[in-house]
């Protein structure tokens, strides 16, 4: 077992990752920075879909699936000693809709399209009567187990780059968004772009908030931070597929950020959910990570994975089958080239400790 498994695994458990990050790190101060894997999932339940997807039987059925479905990734987190980053919609810290009264923004997104006010949706007094738009059992649940970091998806799955909101109202959201997390105990230091609109306009307002991290969006033009009318254009949409499966943007791994106040941990790769009609090409959705996360290990970049806990609502087995064969991939690159699992926040914290 390797010093940085064993490390991994002390039966201690503790629930600080950047304390965590700190003592793996210790004994690999001046050397070359490793290959990384660092892992983000967009945690927001209802709140992801709310302007696309009614709260119907099916989407209920959905996201208690999607509930569900957080112990057993926990679980495979804790058995391969992996640390993740969970971007956290705000509103799902709230205990009660009194409690997110309080705390909502005063100034408000003015989206020039209605349907992405999120303020306008009815919820339930809160996680007891509606577990589709508060989850702070949940939460406590992933902040309990080693190496977790809690992290900020905005407050209200803010849209940075959409026509009639603005700079005020994002800093507003955020500020809601720390206070929010902070009446949990929850100290935000990464922060993930809703719908990946990364907004550089945006970069400084995260900084007087104290966030260290942010995510970047993948090199790959195909990939790059547009609104989401713009994302969805079909050329793209059918690129970003096919490179689920075929090399058409290459690795897309990154060396480790310079150091800085804020820092982009650029996202290398979306990991696509189980589809029965895509099935014949899972070994080759498979290769495609592999390749990319070798060539990280050989040669000490950072390789980012990240998708929605909600993703694994349908096929959750398959989907969770796929999940243990790439965390297996890794623990056999942390075996050969000394590759570590890291938080984003994690990758900030560390970093000082490498020389190139």
């Amino acid at each position: 077992m390797s010093t940085a498994r064993a490390n991994f695994s002390d039966p201690r458990g503790s629930n600080n990752a950047l304390q965590a990050s700190a003592q793996e790190f210790q004994a690999s101060r001046g050397r070359k920075r490793p290959g990384a894997l660092v892992i983000s999932l967009d945690f927001e339940l209802h709140w992801g879909v709310r302007d696309s997807a009614p709260l119907d039987g099916n989407e209920r059925a959905r996201l208690l699936s999607a509930r569900r479905i957080v112990p057993r990734m926990l679980d495979l987190f804790e058995e391969f000693s992996i640390h993740a980053t969970w971007a956290t919609v705000g509103l799902l810290f709230a205990h009660s809709r009194t409690e997110v009264e309080a705390l909502k923004p005063t100034r408000r997104p003015k989206y020039r399209d209605s349907r992405l006010d999120p303020y306008q949706q009815t919820l339930g007094a809160g996680e007891a009567d509606d577990p589709f738009h508060f989850a702070p059992s949940l939460i406590a649940e992933i902040a309990s187990r080693p190496g977790q970091e809690i992290a900020c998806h905005s407050f209200s799955h803010y849209y940075a780059m959409e026509p009639g909101q603005d700079g005020e109202e994002f800093e507003a959201d955020v500020r809601s968004a720390v206070a929010i997390a902070a009446q949990s105990g929850h100290s935000l230091r990464s922060y993930v772009f809703p719908r990946n609109e990364v907004n550089p306009e945006y970069l400084s307002i995260l900084k007087r908030f104290g966030i260290l991290a942010y995510r970047g969006t993948e090199p790959a033009k195909i990939k790059q931070a547009r609104s989401f009318d713009e994302q969805r254009r079909p050329h793209r949409r059918l690129g970003r597929l096919l490179d689920t499966y075929l090399d058409l943007c290459g690795n897309q791994t990154c060396p480790w950020p310079r150091d800085g106040r804020l820092i982009s941990v650029a996202a290398s790769r979306y990991l696509r959910p189980y589809s029965p009609i895509l099935q014949p090409f899972e070994a080759w959705r498979h290769a495609r990570i592999e390749q990319a996360m070798k060539y990280a290990a050989e040669r000490g970049e950072v390789f980012h994975l990240w998708w929605h806990p909600e993703d694994f609502s349908y096929h959750c087995d398959e989907n969770l089958c796929f999940l243990r064969s790439v965390l297996r991939t890794f623990d056999s690159y942390r075996a050969q080239h000394g590759m570590v699992s890291v938080g984003m926040a994690e990758i900030h914290s560390t970093q000082p400790m490498y020389t190139s």
